[in-house]
């Protein structure tokens, strides 16, 4: 797949997630098949350009190309400068956020809440495109406000217009949240109606659910959000099965044990200590979720107040599970609890 000038690897793209995907996480799930990884939503308002959040979610330094970048909000203005300040910091694809789901982005008439007025997402659209015209703009969307008005197929109109080069859509509308089945359908009606690559996203679980999406929408790529949290290996198993139509063996125990260790010390060294602390939480909780003794090991270990204890807990249970055997073996697997959610 290509967007701009870019040539990917692959079809497969990291989804936008806050909290998710920072710079850690974008380079893990690019060491592991993803094609291209997009950041964290970087908020609009120049008021925030000075906190350390906005600093660090601006930090590409290291970063395999090419560095995707999101902004979000409702201005045209602070849009187009949102766009202008990240790709002066190393930025080479925008995304632009129309798909959050979030009150707390709807409610300020950003993210998804936009796609209740067409004439300013293509201000908005414009303006963003005609401020960096030496990089592509992408946009991720949703397939409408409610299932009473999707209107995915205007965006895609609209964003033709503008210059968007690529788009995203996420099989559900906003008022859906993340609640029932994503829909194809839309996805479908869109790519064939676009003239720019087209990006499934929505429920791509396994590597046979890839495929049945790519195969019954024609979408150019799939994005992948919640199926790759603790479970970054999901690509390069996609990937495989893409090419191949064979899978890959499970992961080795050991190799997962050694992947966290890796990403725990990136989470401390990018965000330090006590943060890095924190945010490891989450993650080594995705890693372990529905392994055996995982569930009073996820309790013990988020008492825990230095990441040397972090680390000797993590060991230890990794200890324990290569006992059992060689590979991961789920009690249930992470991408049943998805499917169930």
């Amino acid at each position: 797949m290509r967007i701009g000038p870019h040539q990917l690897r692959n079809n497969l793209v990291v989804a936008p997630m806050a909290g998710v995907t920072d710079r850690p996480f974008r380079q893990l799930c690019k060491r592991l098949g993803a094609g291209m990884a997009v950041s964290e939503m970087v908020t609009s308002n120049s008021l925030l350009y000075g906190s350390a959040k906005t600093q660090r979610r601006a930090n590409h330094e290291g970063e395999v190309a090419p560095v995707s970048v999101q902004i979000a909000g409702a201005d045209p203005g602070m849009m187009a400068q949102a766009a202008r300040y990240n790709v002066e910091r190393g930025a080479q694809i925008i995304d632009i956020n129309m798909g959050c789901p979030a009150k707390k982005v709807c409610n300020v008439m950003a993210g998804s809440a936009l796609l209740q007025d067409e004439p300013l997402v293509g201000r908005i659209l414009e303006a963003v495109v005609r401020a960096v015209p030496e990089v592509p703009v992408t946009l991720k969307i949703r397939t409408g406000w409610d299932r009473s008005h999707r209107n995915a197929l205007n965006i895609l109109r609209i964003a033709q217009e503008a210059g968007i080069q690529a788009l995203a859509i996420h099989g559900r509308t906003r008022a859906c949240g993340y609640t029932g089945e994503a829909e194809y359908d839309t996805i479908r009606a869109v790519k064939a109606e676009a003239h720019i690559p087209i990006i499934a996203n929505g429920d791509i679980t396994t590597p046979e659910k890839a495929k049945q999406v790519l195969d019954y929408t024609g979408a150019d790529g799939v994005m992948i959000g919640r199926a790759a949290q603790g479970r970054p290996w999901i690509f390069r198993e996609i990937e495989h099965y893409l090419k191949t139509g064979e899978h890959l063996p499970a992961p080795e125990v050991s190799e997962i044990h050694q992947l966290l260790l890796e990403h725990l010390d990136a989470l401390y060294r990018f965000y330090g200590e006590l943060t890095g602390l924190r945010m490891a939480r989450k993650h080594i909780a995705w890693y372990t979720k529905g392994l055996a003794d995982s569930a009073s090991f996820r309790h013990a270990m988020n008492q825990l107040e230095s990441t040397h204890a972090q680390v000797a807990a993590v060991n230890d249970f990794f200890q324990r599970t290569a006992e059992r055997g060689r590979r991961l073996v789920y009690l249930q697997t992470p991408a049943a609890e998805l499917e169930a959610a």
